[in-house]
């Protein structure tokens, strides 16, 4: 197949390096521009970008795909299918309808569960117990197309948004490549509408949503530790005092104590008051601190560990 890839995070570094392993043949690379970051504000390459010039693929990064030029650069490949995975740009109509067989998209959810930005972390925090990879044909709209396949995955109770990410981003690339074998041996068939009375959205992450609200059940708190790990994460204050917790499990049990204080603490545990339950916190982070077992926390004798 003569394949244009679209893509910019490391999620979609695994499905481009499939279609290469597999043979075919990615005429170019379509990736967001790059960006300042860090201190010094430098300009880096996006992941994708520097997979492909690992394999002198043709990169290029407009800032969108509705100009003239830019339809133009991307006709003048006559590809047979464009691929797309978390590219971060509004593909219009009639670059969708250049390919001979259209544009595929690669989407971290059974669809239509999950349409949108932030799939892996809405699902966690929903508290599903499987999400997985939908091979898409794109339509104009956001998530819409009609599903080619379906690749399944359950949610483990200790998943966080980095594991489940690195997780589906493998399964992304073998599910293309399955489905790209599937079209050529004539065994696909007729992608799948979509259920309309299924459909959720999972809006992009808010840093606003990382403080941990104490009056929640703690099962609702302990998944979205899980999901905002590592971003946005989640922040706190236990007894006036700040800190970013990693990890923690739920403890099925109550106390008088208000949501939100000190349920119990001794050398190697700290328990939260939850509405309902409670909250043993496992990993934390203070201040300007690096994260540390909460053991480490309770040794330094915090002033309301008592």
């Amino acid at each position: 197949m003569n394949i244009i890839f679209c893509g910019t995070p490391e999620f979609s570094v695994t499905a481009l390096q499939h279609l290469i392993a597999a043979g075919h043949q990615v005429q170019a690379v379509f990736t967001q521009p790059d960006k300042p970051k860090g201190r010094g504000q430098k300009e880096q390459k996006t992941p994708v970008k520097l997979e492909a010039e690992k394999h002198d693929i043709p990169v290029f990064q407009p800032k969108s795909m509705k100009s003239e030029v830019t339809q133009e650069l991307i006709a003048s490949f006559e590809c047979d299918l464009m691929v797309v995975v978390a590219y971060g740009l509004i593909i219009p109509q009639a670059v969708l309808d250049m390919p001979k067989y259209g544009c595929w998209n690669i989407h971290a959810s059974i669809l239509p569960r999950w349409r949108g930005a932030a799939p892996i972390h809405r699902a966690i925090l929903a508290g599903d117990q499987k999400t997985g990879i939908s091979i898409m044909q794109m339509e104009a709209g956001l998530d819409t197309g009609p599903v080619y396949r379906i690749y399944p995955t359950s949610i483990e109770h200790d998943d966080t948004s980095q594991s489940l990410h690195d997780r589906l981003s493998v399964m992304g690339g073998t599910a293309i490549v399955d489905c790209i074998q599937a079209l050529e041996d004539k065994t696909l068939g007729q992608p799948e509408t979509q259920n309309k009375d299924l459909v959720t959205y999972a809006h992009k992450l808010q840093k606003s949503e990382s403080i941990i609200n104490w009056h929640q059940p703690a099962a609702v708190i302990e998944r979205q530790i899980r999901a905002f790990t590592p971003w946005p994460s989640s922040s706190c204050e236990v007894a006036g005092e700040g800190m970013k917790v990693w990890r923690a499990e739920v403890i099925e049990k109550n106390s008088k104590k208000a949501s939100g204080e000190v349920a119990f603490a001794d050398k190697k545990n700290l328990y939260i008051q939850c509405h309902p339950g409670q909250l043993s916190l496992l990993e934390v982070q203070k201040p300007g601190k690096k994260r540390m077992p909460v053991a480490a926390l309770m040794a330094s004798k915090p002033l309301w560990y008592t």
